[in-house]
């Protein structure tokens, strides 16, 4: 690793001599992302309840004592 001001500094690349302020990088956000959306008070929030199945994971195929068989005692 190098040092950089006196702190031992890991990034490989050369980084930008100045950095940007507050106000530019609130510009670039602007830029990059446009207008937020307002924000939503808390008395105009509503509970979510899901009610369809998970789509993070897929379903399970057959029983988990199949899945025993099929993977072994280790698996």
């Amino acid at each position: 690793m190098r040092r950089v001001d006196g702190r031992t500094h890991n990034a490989g690349m050369s980084e930008p001599a100045e950095s940007f302020t507050d106000d530019e990088y609130e510009f670039l956000r602007h830029v990059r992302f446009g207008e937020l959306p307002e924000r939503v008070r808390p008395d105009e929030r509503v509970e979510f309840t899901e009610t369809e199945p998970r789509r993070d994971r897929p379903d399970s195929a057959g029983n988990p004592d199949e899945w025993h068989l099929r993977l072994g005692p280790g698996g």
